[in-house]
């Protein structure tokens, strides 16, 4: 038979005291299968948001580096749509050309290879200063992509399945 949804979503959301990382990370697999992609995306978001988390600006550069490059093109692209021009030109500074002809910022993958974690979280935490709704375009966009958040530490994953348990 299935497994039990809610009993798993009650045995990990909120229980910061848990002693099963590897538990919480199965049960998140599990339950993400079993959840719609914008229900996923609202436990990322609420994760990104949480006191009880790592701030949003580090996640995102966890996640970035354990990302493939696709990903990776496609997570900074959308943080660099959501920063001023000051950071651009200094960005830009250090990978070369970043805008297109269209005059949009836009690196490639062989430009996110020169990124440093450092600078990823510096992106990120300009990206939300400037458009706070970056953080739910970001955990939508790895709704797609649970398996690189799943690698995230277990509170934070307890803190999504909480999310999705309040949305059930």
């Amino acid at each position: 038979m299935g497994f039990d949804l809610g009993s798993l979503l009650q045995q990990h959301a909120g229980h910061v005291t848990a002693a099963d990382p590897d538990g919480v990370a199965q049960a998140f697999k599990h339950i993400v299968g079993e959840q719609s992609q914008s229900s996923v995306a609202q436990g990322i978001a609420r994760a990104f948001l949480s006191d009880d988390t790592p701030p949003f600006a580090q996640m995102v550069s966890q996640l970035f580096f354990r990302s493939d490059s696709g990903l990776r093109t496609e997570l900074l692209n959308l943080l660099l749509d959501n920063v001023s021009p000051t950071m651009l030109s200094a960005l830009a500074g250090s990978v070369g050309t970043l805008f297109t002809e269209n005059g949009h910022p836009h690196l490639s993958t062989e430009q996110i290879a020169d990124i440093t974690p450092p600078q990823v979280a510096e992106i990120a935490v300009v990206a939300q200063q400037h458009n706070p709704g970056i953080v739910e375009r970001i955990a939508t966009l790895f709704a797609r992509h649970p398996n690189i958040f799943n690698g995230l530490d277990s509170d934070t994953l307890k803190v999504a399945l909480g999310s999705m348990a309040q949305q059930r």
